[in-house]
């Protein structure tokens, strides 16, 4: 792993994917199969799936659909989705190519 300074970025180091947190932190604790989850969040299996395996990510729509579901805020998924994303892109790019042009 690239050492990033988490906090000049504002972010946590290495954030958990938003479907583990999903998995550990609803999932089971409710005793919900993805399939059942799927069907209450309005998905396809597949998709909730692809989530809490990690393959994918959430979208603005799913980050509303877990929302009500869970009875959390919106942006709650959309800031953990962002820090994940955010810190894994660091890891491939920093803005070395980049001229500081105000401040």
């Amino acid at each position: 792993m690239v050492d990033i300074d988490c906090e000049k970025y504002g972010i946590m180091y290495d954030p958990p994917h938003v479907g583990e947190v999903i998995k550990e932190e609803y999932l089971i604790p409710l005793n919900l199969t993805v399939t059942e989850a799927a069907l209450k969040l309005g998905v396809t299996r597949k998709a909730l799936s692809e989530l809490v395996n990690g393959k994918t990510g959430i979208s603005v729509k799913m980050a509303i659909k877990l929302s009500k579901a869970f009875n959390t805020s919106v942006k709650m998924w959309l800031n953990m989705q962002i820090e994940y994303d955010l810190f894994h892109e660091l890891q491939k790019y920093q803005p070395d190519d980049v001229q500081v042009m105000y401040g």
